[in-house]
Order: structure tokens, then sequence, then C-alpha cells
């Protein structure tokens, strides 16, 4: 039986989909408003996405990145936090339906403000995915961590040359911001942490290799920084392959053809990452094809209006990466400044009565990605900067927007104890962390074929992936 709708109290209820960058702040801006807040998420934390790859590095651990959303609200009296996969919004009666573990909860909104991100996007060969896991969420980060420290201890026991070779070969998919990142890091890891750590391994012998179909890394910073990032990553020891499409991901390797001469090339590496592409959440394409006159694009962003709405319902609005407008890329400022926006609109309405919404202005504050240590490129509208002050502006502006005084604080530490040390302190790794994902997956195929479904895979099913009648068996 499906419970009735719930609401805090008879005052205007906004519901807010996702705890990232766009839904906390909006929910956030909220605060001391005559509304009542419900924000609902599949997980208990807000992700510091951009920093996720040093994560996976050793550099930061997961609750540096990671604050629970119940403590960073937990002040705002006019907020609650939901733990629950989305399942279904209804957009004609007003509902949204969490399940978590097998229970369901009904909400009734007045406005909804839809921030669900967007996941990794394999251009149609998901089965890529058991081979070379995305860099998306604390989880990914954690197996993608085990399987970095995994390839060098699998080469330090190994007496194979070859299977060395292979063990000792990383490939990254994709030259946007985080592929480049986390080559840059993968170097510094191999050629300088490491360096001292193993007897029979010689890690600077590792081989990098940095993939991506366009014809050079990082397209959105332009041509000049894009140079330069690039030969950056040339002295970290990183061979950057552009103009080349992936065409096979499988145990042994990676397979790529060039663009340009249509050769195929193949590679045997044991650690596989991805980073080239994302799809917006299922849920923005669900809402959309509720609403008369509004279709979702191929990679799942819906259009919105120029206040942030979706169609003709002035109550649904669709932020973040979710979000087809104006053609803005899917950056954290994207997500904040278009919460804040979607939330001020609100506020207004319940507060002062309906009026002509403003159009949403977004205000470029630059793109940045750090190659290396004292290395990183930034692009603020027509300036460019590059080397050590483009890395004092990459540190000053990822502290700025970390939550929380102690999370700014150790990530200073960190950062500051890196640049002195070759040591990295959060390299803990364990075999859940490596095999759960791929794990899940098989044990649903078995749970399919017995019509059944344990507690553990149907918690682990996204939005998206059906709604699991299955009986459930704890």
């Amino acid at each position: 039986m499906t419970p009735t709708p719930t609401r805090p109290s008879g005052r205007h209820h906004v519901v807010i989909i996702g705890g990232g960058f766009g839904g906390l702040f909006a929910a956030q801006k909220f605060a001391g408003a005559d509304v009542d807040v419900t924000l609902i998420d599949r997980t208990n934390h807000h992700l510091f996405q951009p920093l996720l790859y040093q994560v996976a590095t050793g550099v930061l651990s997961s609750g540096e990145i990671a604050p629970t959303i119940r403590q960073i609200l937990r002040k705002q009296r006019n907020a609650r936090v939901i733990k629950a996969e989305v399942r279904d919004v209804n957009v004609a009666e007003k509902t949204v339906t969490g399940d978590l573990g097998g229970k369901d909860v009904v909400l009734s909104y007045d406005s909804l403000i839809v921030a669900a991100g967007a996941g990794q996007s394999y251009f149609g060969n998901d089965h890529f995915a058991e081979f070379a896991p995305g860099m998306k969420s604390i989880d990914d980060a954690l197996e993608l961590r085990a399987r970095i420290t995994g390839a060098f201890e699998r080469a330090e026991i190994t007496e194979d040359p070859e299977e060395k070779k292979r063990l000792l070969t990383f490939v990254v998919v994709g030259a946007g911001p985080t592929g480049v990142e986390l080559a840059g890091q993968l170097a510094e890891m191999a050629h300088r942490t490491l360096r001292n750590e193993f007897r029979r391994t010689d890690t600077e012998q590792t081989r990098i290799l940095l993939v991506d179909g366009g014809p050079q890394v990082l397209p959105p910073f332009g041509k000049k920084l894009g140079r330069k990032a690039h030969k950056t990553l040339n002295k970290l020891g990183v061979e950057v392959v552009t103009d080349s499409l992936v065409t096979n991901v499988d145990k042994n390797g990676v397979t790529w053809k060039n663009m340009k001469t249509e050769e195929e090339t193949s590679v045997a590496a044991y650690c596989k990452i991805w980073s080239a592409g994302v799809a917006a959440s299922p849920l923005g394409k669900h809402i959309a094809d509720q609403i008369d006159g509004v279709e979702a694009d191929r990679a799942g962003r819906v259009p919105v209006n120029s206040d942030l709405s979706v169609g003709d319902h002035k109550e649904i609005f669709i932020i973040g990466d979710m979000m087809s407008y104006d053609k803005l890329p899917g950056l954290a400022q994207v997500a904040i400044q278009g919460g804040v926006h979607a939330a001020s609109i609100i506020i207004n309405e319940v507060e002062s009565g309906a009026g002509e919404r403003p159009a949403f202005e977004y205000f470029d504050k630059g793109t940045m990605a750090i190659v290396s240590r004292f290395n990183a490129v930034v692009k603020l509208g027509k300036t460019e900067i590059s080397g050590f002050p483009g890395w004092l502006m990459w540190l000053a502006v990822h502290l700025m927007f970390m939550v929380g005084f102690r999370n700014r604080f150790v990530a200073a530490y960190s950062w500051g104890m890196n640049t002195v040390s070759p040591n990295r302190w959060h390299l803990v790794a364990t075999r859940q962390q490596l095999h759960a994902r791929n794990a899940f997956s098989k044990l649903r195929a078995l749970e399919d074929e017995a019509d059944v479904r344990s507690i553990e895979v149907r918690d682990n099913l996204k939005f998206g992936e059906g709604r699991d009648v299955k009986t459930v068996s704890d």
C-alpha cells in the first residue's frame, strides 16, 4: 500500500531533490524564510565532487570532502533531511516518492527544486563500467583507490615481466579537468610518493596514458592553456593521446581508434579509469515526459525557462547539471547560483505574492584545473593564468567552497604537507571497496533469475534502473 502523502505543516512546502551544490545552497537560502524545506538525497552527505580524485589518490580522506547533510543543516529549524532514493515524481499530484530499504516515503510539495546532478556516461557502452569505473561518488573514489594501490601491490609479487608491465600501466579516458587532474596525481604517486616503498617494483617505470577523442586536453580552457597543461603532463611522464576514440575496454586493457588515421591501438592495462562524459540524472527526463512541450536532450538535460522553471509548471525548477539553458556548462557555480536563484523566487512569491520573475543570469567566476603540485591553469573570462599563481588561486577557491571550518583547515593542512612531503596518509584500501560494485551487479543478475531481491541490492538500485517490485528478503 502506498503511504499517504505528507508535509511538515500548513506552510508552503519546498521539496529539494539532491544534496549537491545546487540543492544544498538552495536549502540554505531558505534559512529564516516562512516555508518548510525537505531535502531528499540517496546519500547522507554533501559531496565536493571536484575533489574526488584527491580521495582516489590518497591526498584527502572522504570525510574532508563529504560532510553529512544533517550536520550542515542542523541549525536550520525549517529544514528536514530524508535519506532515500527518489523513485517517482508525480507532476500532476505534486508528490515525490522516495524509497529506503523497501520502505516508501511520499512527500507532497508546493514547490519542487530538482538538483539530482549527473552520472557517468559511457556513450552507449555501459559494459565498460565493469572494467573502467567513473568518478562521481565516494564509492567510486574508494574503489579507484583500491584499484590504483592494488595494481602496485600485484606488481610487487608477480614474476612475469609482461604482467608487471600491464599492472604498471594506467589508462585514464577523458582529458577534461577530472582526467587531467587524475593523470597528474597518478604520476606524482608513482614517481614521488611510492618511489621507495616497494622492493621488487620500480614505480618510476609506471606508464600513464590520458586518452581523449578531442584535439587537445582541457577543451573549455582554450588552446593556449590546453597546450600548457599538455606540456606539464608530458614533463610528469604522462602520455597524452588525442583525436582518439575508445572502442573497447575489457579486463586486459583498452583499445582506441585514431580519428585521423583510422589506426587502432590496444594497450594492456590493469587499472582503467573513465572520466569522459556525463549524463544528467534520468529523473529529469521522467519529469519532462509528464509536461507538454518539454523534451529532454540526448544527455538527459531538460530545457528550462529563463527563471529555471519547467514548461508551464512554475512550481518546478530544474537546476545544475540537469538543466539545459543558455549553453551553460555543468559546473558547481552554475548549480550554486541556480539553486539560490530558484530559492529566491520562491521566497519572494511566498512573502510578497506573485510578480514578474527575474531571469537567471549566470556570473562566470572562471574555471580551473590543477595539473600538478604548484601548477594549475585558470580561465577567468579573457584572463588566463597558469603555473604557480594559478595553483594558489585553485587552492583559495576550493578552500572557500568547502563546507565547514574543520574541513577547510584539514584540507589546507593536507595540501601543505603534500607540498613538503612525498607521503600520502589516506591510501588505505580494502577488498570490499575493490569488489563491492561489481559484486552487487553480479548478485542482482542472480537474483533476477530467482525473482527475489535482497535488501542490499535494492538499496543500491538507482532511479532509472526500474522500480523494483520483487519480493524483498532481509
